[in-house]
């Protein structure tokens, strides 16, 4: 059972630390500290939180959603500090968002299913931004600073949800267009300069995250099992190479194809071979 008190009062106490830190005879790093310096400690933590969630450990989980946590309560001390606002704005807007973008729980909305939510959070979204003269397109909003694959995933569910899309889940018609892509970047690298290559890699890029999308999969977790399946495999080939007394700087790179396979019957044997190459 959640207890909400026991909750307010331990977060009570982590503004109240992080109110000391920052206070005359506190913490000299922590009082020195802006909201610019804080940029990339708040994307470490981000990304540590992440990985803590894939390995699955919930100590580990619990403790990175504290270390991120910390750096909302930071931003927020030095903003209060500013007269800017303070934590109890913060609570106070993503609790009136929460409401308002959830009228099927809050309001009188009715919805069949996940989707319909999705795009009514869409429409609401939009029309926040117009009521305060904000940019409404679809692709407002969507960070600059998100890498590049989630947010080529981001892009294209926007336009989606516009109706800028293949049938979803007509896979051959994306992948269609990934074959296209790669032809055209075929035909810059046999004869197009450094500009024009770059960008027909991009739009390769683009639309595998499209078909990522329709077949229902993350393609920056993709990737990541992808690099670390490489890894492992490479790590073998070092072992392998050294069994040897081979240098791989020096061997031919049929030889380091050879010892490539060999990694890939080990891993076939041991019944860890992922699905694919």
């Amino acid at each position: 059972m959640i207890d909400d008190d026991a909750a307010v009062k331990e977060f009570g106490t982590l503004l109240g630390i992080m109110r000391k830190l920052r206070a005359p005879g506190g913490c000299p790093w922590d009082a020195e500290q802006t909201m610019s310096s804080l940029r990339r400690y708040i994307l470490e933590e981000a990304h540590e939180l992440v990985e803590a969630i894939d390995g699955g450990n919930t100590g580990d989980i619990a403790e990175e959603c504290g270390d991120l946590l910390l750096q909302v309560v930071f931003v927020s001390q030095i903003a209060s500090e500013a007269g800017m606002f303070d934590m109890k704005d913060v609570c106070r807007a993503i609790c009136d968002k929460l409401a308002r973008r959830h009228p099927h729980v809050f309001g009188d909305v009715s919805v069949r299913d996940a989707d319909d939510v999705s795009r009514n959070w869409e429409i609401i979204k939009s029309g926040e931004r117009r009521a305060r003269g904000a940019d409404d397109s679809a692709m407002a909003g969507i960070p600059k600073g998100l890498p590049a694959l989630p947010r080529a995933l981001r892009i294209s569910e926007r336009a989606a949800k516009k109706g800028f899309d293949w049938r979803f889940g007509d896979v051959d018609a994306v992948r269609a267009k990934v074959l296209e892509e790669l032809d055209e970047l075929r035909a810059e690298i046999a004869g197009g300069g450094a500009e024009t290559v770059r960008e027909e890699l991009g739009d390769a890029f683009f639309a595998l995250a499209n078909m990522s999308r329709h077949l229902g999969m993350d393609p920056e977790e993709a990737l990541q099992v992808a690099n670390e399946k490489f890894i492992g495999r490479f790590r073998a080939v070092e072992k392998l190479a050294a069994d040897e007394n081979l240098r791989m700087e020096e061997a031919p790179l049929d030889k380091l194809e050879a010892l490539w396979r060999s990694a890939k019957d080990i891993e076939r044997n041991r019944g860890t071979e992922p699905s694919g190459r």
